[in-house]
């Protein structure tokens, strides 16, 4: 798209009616994928529309995508958002990106001198839950990660995007710069809490005076983020083109729906978000929850077993009244009784936007991409809401059987013997367990066992073990369809 004039784009198309000139890089954000482009990018732009917004963005991928860096700076730092309604599709330019920066392009001390920079503010996140380095089980940094051994080791040279904010943050305060603050951009529950503790306890064991430095002068505010957005395909892009008028190889789609709560904890000023749509509270904590268990429970929920039973996106699996209706009990019977909401929230709407949502065709969600990182997904989305039913002794059978659909798309190959192209962090461990035992029901404590991703309370409670078993002898049985269909 670079110096293309509006008149060579598509008439649909909406393009940035602001100087781009006058956008400076105060946030510099880590992790340009498919979300933040759909999501923060757009935001961001959209304030620049609607006021004098001086905030710009400086876009960094710390790990592969050197091509789509590449690909954005040949085209000004411009790319494409298509909003994909049931109906109808929005096509927009977004201008919000003021630069780029990969450390394989561009160097790790390039990477890390612009974080260190007086007028970056916000060094924001969307770098998936295995970025923050945690353990699952207990919310701690994982000392046995690779990149944490390799960055305690090579503090200047880091790997992990921890690595780099903390190196960036040493030498703002040894140059008496303002810190900045750090925001999470990711489907983690209390994300900057985990950002937090994660940052804090890689700092002290580098240097503890700089630990303690962090925890007092830097902020870690939580935010929930809700949008629907697929990787881009070859099939988006083409039609992206056809919508636009010209390529653009860092085009994106997503629906139309979109949500931002974000807790107002700002230490170097922040953007003026909500004149876009975005909430900034006191508290994100409840709707975190009501999104992770009732929207990203429910996915995984479709997308384990909707990949067993042949499907291959999530629109699919609507078409299927059973799907459909388990879907939904899922939200209503198993989720939304555990959460705990401010006055006045209505879940049930709530639940059927979402089951709206779902069945948008315009949307080519995979279920193979949300069945990804499975480990890190499966204790925020499903956790909480299971140590509820056990607390209440109420049933938790689409819990059971959602948890049990992982299990049998773990064992790596489908119910049509095809294999399975499994992506987790855990691949290896799980792998081996499943071979152990096989297509058998006795792989199901096995996993369980595995308190990287089921806490003790869980994983070795009977009744967990005895419903989760249930599921799975039922998948063996009966299929993925059969089985949800059941319920």
């Amino acid at each position: 798209m670079k110096n293309i004039s509006n008149t060579e784009l598509n008439a649909i198309v909406s393009t940035p009616n602001y100087d781009r000139r006058n956008l400076k890089s105060r946030i510099v954000h880590l992790g340009f994928g498919a979300f933040h482009r759909a999501h923060q990018g757009l935001f961001t732009d959209e304030i620049a529309r609607k006021s004098d917004s001086d905030w710009g963005i400086c876009e960094v991928n710390l790990f592969g995508g050197e091509a789509l860096i590449k690909d954005l700076r040949n085209q000004d730092h411009l790319y494409t958002v298509a909003e994909k309604g049931a109906d109808a599709t929005d096509v927009k330019v977004i201008g919000s990106v003021t630069e780029s920066l990969h450390p394989i392009l561009d160097g790790v001390e390039t990477v890390i001198e612009k974080m260190a920079e007086p007028q970056v503010a916000i060094v924001s996140m969307t770098i998936t839950e295995k970025g923050y380095c945690a353990d699952p089980a207990t919310g701690l940094l994982d000392k046995n990660n690779p990149l944490v051994i390799a960055d305690l080791e090579h503090p200047t040279r880091p790997k992990s995007a921890l690595g780099y904010i903390v190196q960036a943050l040493k030498l703002r305060r040894q140059r008496n710069i303002a810190p900045f603050t750090v925001m999470s951009c990711d489907n983690v529950q209390e994300n900057g809490h985990v950002a937090k503790a994660a940052i804090l306890e890689f700092a002290q064991l580098l240097d503890s005076e700089l630990a303690a430095w962090i925890e007092q002068h830097v902020t870690f505010p939580c935010t929930m983020v809700d949008r629907i957005v697929p990787a881009a395909t070859e099939e988006t892009l083409t039609e992206i083109t056809t919508l636009l008028g010209v390529q653009d190889p860092c085009g994106i789609a997503c629906e139309p729906f979109r949500q931002w709560v974000i807790e107002d904890n700002f230490v170097a000023g922040r953007p003026n978000w909500n004149i876009a749509g975005a909430e900034f509270v006191s508290d994100v904590v409840p709707y975190e929850e009501m999104k992770l268990r009732m929207l990203n429970g429910s996915h995984s929920f479709l997308a384990y077993l909707g990949y067993l039973g042949g499907y291959a996106h999530i629109s699919d699996t609507m078409t299927d009244q059973g799907y459909r209706k388990a879907a939904l009990d899922m939200m209503m019977l198993a989720q939304a009784p555990s959460l705990t909401m401010p006055e006045g929230t209505d879940l049930e709407g709530y639940a059927n936007l979402l089951i709206e949502r779902f069945t948008n065709p315009s949307l080519k969600h995979q279920t193979w991409q949300i069945a990804m990182d499975g480990s890190q997904k499966i204790p925020q989305r499903m956790g909480g809401s299971l140590r509820f039913h056990l607390e209440q002794g109420s049933n938790f059978k689409w819990l059971a059987t959602g948890i049990a659909g992982w299990m049998r798309y773990v064992a790596g190959v489908d119910e049509k013997g095809n294999d399975i192209d499994l992506r987790d962090p855990m691949a290896a461990k799980l792998s081996d367990i499943c071979d152990t035992h096989g297509l058998n029901a006795s792989v199901v404590p096995a996993l369980l066992s595995v308190e990287a991703i089921f806490a003790a309370d869980i994983g070795k409670n009977p009744l967990v073990i005895d419903a989760v078993t249930h599921a799975y002898q039922s998948l063996i049985d009966n299929g993925a369809r059969a089985t949800v269909s059941a319920l």
